[in-house]
């Protein structure tokens, strides 16, 4: 299938195990994802047998999609034409949609992020707005700006200035005042009060949208606004209540009925003790094609998950405790991406070797990074953290960092869908 501009167009097709929730993801032939594309990640799905392909650094590598079912991440990332198309997730750990030019991504605490950027076709003027709802009943809305582009480093420079030169907010030509002063450390500018009910309003219906500094104007897209503000009303209950964003005139509901927040769940962070005596006072020796046997046994499709589990790269053994050690070993290596298998296992038999992660970019004294970029040019990140408890590697922290729209390297914003209060255990 081919796009207006000749292009090939790749459609990746996933449907629940129920049958329902079709999600199509549509790639043109510039941006067919890797083996590990990120953000959205569905669980309990089966995909339809396509094949597409991978494209690594040296060779190109064919791969059935039934074969990384329950793996694959569906890159919502791709700098596509996206009129008229929405998707969305629901997982244990929070919620996410993204619709057009705008998503919401809410996190296991019932906070929800939205964020919203330039029309995908104006990539000279990047821009990014971020508006957080915390749950509750009397929960306000904080609004923040950040401009990105070719002119972004002599914008940073003129907001540093001070007062004199500050972002300014236009709806429809009307002046809606000067933001907050820029901050240095955060790379943006606060909206104010008065700004973020009025661009909320305008959010609601077709509206002109410019954030100006001195003679340069950004503008920022109302396409897809109203979807993930109403399914940010949804995860947190609002719908139908004076305090929703969306349909709120006329509420049947009062704002008693918005849900609460959850508390984060507590995490006890154990520091590892890579001297630790083993407690059968020998040393744990093992070969390495007896260790990648070992690691298969945790894997279903070890050749998507792991297809270089037996390759010659070394096995990088470090203790953890007196009677636990962890394992690394190479994964897999895509064009902009790679991934490290990373397990615990016993020091004696029973081993039981149990998973981490197969793509782990980072580990530092207890604990687990995985940092996957969205495209090449990493203008937007996916995020998972785990964290050593004593006995097991558990998730800390998981978050992307919005969509591709060449705001800032590295991404615009922190959008967590799973965040945990550490606690450190001496």
């Amino acid at each position: 299938m081919k796009d207006d501009n000749g292009k090939l167009i790749h459609i990746l097709r996933q449907i629940n195990m129920d049958g329902s929730s079709v999600v199509d993801t549509i790639h043109t032939e510039a941006n067919i994802p890797q083996k590990r594309p990120c953000t959205h990640v569905y669980q309990h799905a089966k995909l339809l047998p396509i094949t597409y392909l991978v494209l690594n650094a040296k060779k190109i590598k064919k791969i059935p999609l039934l074969m990384i079912k329950n793996k694959i991440r569906l890159s919502l990332f791709a700098a596509i034409s996206t009129a008229l198309f929405s998707t969305t997730s629901m997982a244990s750990s929070g919620a996410e949609l993204t619709s057009q030019d705008w998503q919401v991504v809410c996190d296991n605490t019932r906070t929800c992020r939205l964020a919203g950027y330039q029309a995908e076709n104006n990539s000279e003027f990047p821009i990014s707005v971020l508006l957080v709802r915390r749950a509750g009943a009397n929960a306000g809305v904080d609004g923040k700006v950040k401009l990105g582009g070719a002119k972004e480093s002599s914008s940073k420079a003129l907001m540093q200035l001070g007062n004199r030169h500050r972002i300014s907010l236009f709806i429809n030509d009307r002046n809606y005042g000067e933001t907050k002063p820029f901050s240095t450390a955060a790379g943006n500018a606060e909206l104010t009060s008065t700004q973020v009910k009025a661009l909320l309003d305008a959010l609601t219906k077709s509206s002109k949208i410019e954030l100006v500094l001195r003679n340069s104007r950004w503008q920022l897209s109302d396409k897809g606004a109203s979807a993930v503000m109403l399914k940010a009303d949804e995860v947190q209950g609002r719908v139908g209540t004076p305090s929703a964003f969306i349909n709120k005139e006329g509420a049947a509901k009062p704002n008693s009925s918005v849900l609460s927040p959850k508390s984060a769940p507590i995490l006890r962070f154990v520091a590892p003790n890579p001297k630790a005596i083993s407690t059968n006072k020998r040393k744990f020796v093992m070969r390495a094609s007896q260790l990648a046997t070992l690691m298969r046994g945790t894997m279903k499709e070890v050749d998507s998950d792991c297809p270089n589990l037996t390759d010659k790269s070394p096995w990088r053994v470090s203790r953890l405790n007196s009677s636990q050690l962890l394992a690394q070993h190479d994964c897999w290596m895509g064009a902009y991406n790679t991934g490290t298998g990373v397990w615990v296992i016993n020091d004696s038999k029973p081993y039981r070797p149990t998973l981490v992660t197969t793509s782990a970019t980072g580990y530092d004294k207890g604990k687990i990074t995985s940092v996957q970029k969205g495209r090449g040019i990493g203008d937007c990140l996916s995020k998972t953290d785990w964290l050593w408890t004593g006995k097991a590697f558990e998730k800390s922290h998981e978050s992307t960092t919005g969509l591709c729209r060449m705001v800032e390297a590295g991404g615009a914003w922190q959008l967590p869908t799973y965040v945990t209060e550490v606690k450190v255990t001496q």
